[in-house]
């Protein structure tokens, strides 16, 4: 099957899997956002800015499973990072890197200060003052008990199927990712990874899920092999390797 085919194909498998599972799995979801509200206060649905594919930024859905502000105890956490040994960090930026790649406005042109910046650019520039690179904590004491047991069972990423209705992502495809963590992936090397559809799960997911010794690097080629080779074929062999790898412990 040629590939403009298949993405129609694609599109049309994704709305009738994600309307399909939502119609089998909706008292899952019931039943996880009723202890998410028992056990701490906060939102039980959180939306995080991703970067998904050709650099589109859209609200990505997950149920809440950390306590909440967790977002701004990331400075403090900082040295507990499995990343922070790796060379992601980069001088300030001075300009935007998708804006640089596409030689044009990558999306709409604020205002900011008197100083005219893309909108990708300027949310970049916020995500920066949270995060400095890829962010990973192994056993992260943010995590509440209930999220705990959600991430585990990935019924975390079920509020998704509401961005696959959307079409801000496919159910197989490349993560999207936080914009602190795409801005440094705009090389030559790596910016491959976002010429695939954004994805509930994909082929790093099914490889390493599990694993602790998954490097940065590791996650961009296998996101990279995916960009290049996305076919049915090869979506039929992630589609069927993602439940078993469900049930192992994510420890990546």
């Amino acid at each position: 099957m040629k590939k403009e085919t298949y993405k129609i194909f694609k599109r049309a498998f994704d709305v009738v899997a994600a309307l399909g599972t939502l119609a089998i799995i909706w008292p899952v979801m019931l039943i996880a956002a009723i202890a998410i509200k028992l056990e701490s206060k906060g939102p039980v649905v959180y939306r995080s800015k991703r970067v998904g594919q050709n650099y589109k930024i859209f609200g990505l859905l997950k149920f809440r499973t950390m306590s909440q502000n967790a977002d701004k105890q990331m400075k403090v956490m900082k040295d507990l990072n499995q990343y922070k040994n790796e060379s992601t960090a980069s001088s300030e930026l001075s300009e935007c890197p998708f804006c640089k790649m596409l030689q044009r406005p990558c999306s709409p042109i604020l205002i900011n200060d008197n100083e005219k910046i893309c909108e990708n650019f300027y949310l970049m520039k916020k995500e920066r003052e949270k995060a400095s690179a890829f962010f990973k904590i192994s056993n992260d004491p943010r995590v509440t008990r209930v999220g705990n047991f959600l991430r585990k069972t990935s019924i975390d990423e079920l509020p998704q199927l509401i961005n696959i209705l959307n079409g801000d992502m496919s159910l197989i495809g490349n993560r999207p990712l936080p914009l602190y963590e795409a801005e440094k992936l705009t090389n030559d090397h790596d910016i491959e990874r976002f010429n695939a559809p954004s994805g509930l799960t994909g082929l790093w997911q099914v490889t390493k899920r599990g694993k602790c010794s998954v490097s940065e690097k590791e996650r961009i080629e296998l996101d990279k092999t995916y960009a290049r080779e996305w076919s049915l074929a090869m979506d039929f062999k992630i589609l069927m390797k993602t439940f078993p790898s469900l049930l192992q412990e994510e420890n990546v």
